[in-house]
């Protein structure tokens, strides 16, 4: 990573251009050992009912993004998030998508199969959107879904049922993420993050809330070279909270240099200080933490313009070397 905290105008062999047919906002890169290239699903956004995803395939070789004919499925609403399997050795690759329901989908070589719809609703006729979910890679048995319904409920995905569902928060659930085998944070409309152990359900902690009453917690990422440290975004702030989670209450940092509100972060998959975000203000931003912060607050070590607001990234641990942003109606991936 070059150390500099001026714009990157990346040169052409360090940034790939997808261009969708459709506005996109949810993205899963593979991490199956199995293909040649790696495989990404890209979620359409568009507002009704009907939606897509297709999986394309990236050539780090000759930076080609392909389509994959047969690799592309309609989705009941927009996903609002997609995840492949987290062990790259399963196989088949699995793929799995939230929106009203939480669904799986196997994606063979040149097909895809809807495996299962996992409904929890006890009324079958509405059901409560879901909002985000994560897949444990300790225990991939387990996904933990996050619902606008103020719930989380972690599915045995290998059987089809419930495990367990908890009223997590006093309103909506925006995003969950898990630290261990058994142990899970969540973010709500309600302005907090908060810590579930799946031996004690009954109760949780409370690590952090929004210093303005009510202000909602968007998004939650969980270091996983470090599970002492996670990170949240309010709505409409341009901040990363970054959170020690041995300190509740008092974050470590607060990363200030959007200069819009923040929509997406991702910790680096190899390393426990670097953290990747995006925003409104059409920039994308790596941050390497500091063992101790200075008093006029931390830079990013470089800066990523994209041309319009940045909904979306991730950054693979099957290609740490690059992030995968998306805006508008495409998906540009820059080396890092």
């Amino acid at each position: 990573m070059e150390r500099s905290s001026q714009e990157s105008h990346l040169r052409s062999e360090n940034c790939v251009t997808y261009e969708s047919p459709y506005p996109i906002y949810s993205m899963a890169i593979s991490s199956s050992t199995h293909h040649h290239h790696p495989r990404i699903a890209i979620g359409s956004f568009i507002e009704e009912f009907s939606n897509r995803v297709d999986v394309v395939s990236f050539d780090e070789e000759t930076l080609a993004v392909r389509t994959l004919p047969g690799l592309s499925f309609d989705h009941p609403y927009p996903p609002t998030k997609l995840m492949f399997h987290p062990n790259p050795r399963n196989t088949p690759d699995l793929l799995a998508s939230s929106g009203d329901y939480l669904r799986l989908w196997e994606v063979r070589e040149n097909s895809i199969e809807s495996l299962s719809v996992l409904n929890n609703s006890k009324t079958s006729e509405f059901c409560a959107p879901l909002t985000s979910f994560d897949w444990n890679e300790v225990e991939p048995r387990r996904i933990g879904t996050s619902s606008i319904d103020t719930t989380c409920t972690i599915w045995d995905v290998e059987r089809g049922v419930v495990e367990t569902q908890l009223i997590a928060h006093d309103k909506e659930v925006y995003d969950i993420a898990w630290g261990e085998a058994g142990v899970f944070a969540s973010v709500s409309a309600d302005g907090s993050v908060r810590i579930f152990d799946l031996r004690d359900k009954e109760h949780s902690t409370i690590i952090y809330e929004s210093p303005q009453p009510d202000t909602p917690l968007l998004r939650l990422a969980w270091n996983k070279q470090d599970v002492r440290y996670m990170a949240t975004i309010l709505m409409d702030s341009n901040k990363i909270v970054i959170l020690d989670i041995r300190s509740p209450t008092m974050p470590v940092a607060e990363l200030e240099r959007h200069r819009a509100s923040v929509n997406a972060i991702s910790w680096a998959p190899q390393s426990s200080r670097h953290i990747c975000s995006g925003g409104d203000d059409s920039q994308a931003l790596i941050w390497e933490l500091p063992t101790l912060a200075g008093p006029n607050g931390i830079d990013p070590m470089s800066v990523y313009s994209a041309s319009s607001e940045i909904n979306q990234l991730q950054w693979s641990a099957a290609q740490p070397d690059w992030i995968a942003i998306a805006f508008s109606n495409k998906m540009q991936l820059l080396k890092v």
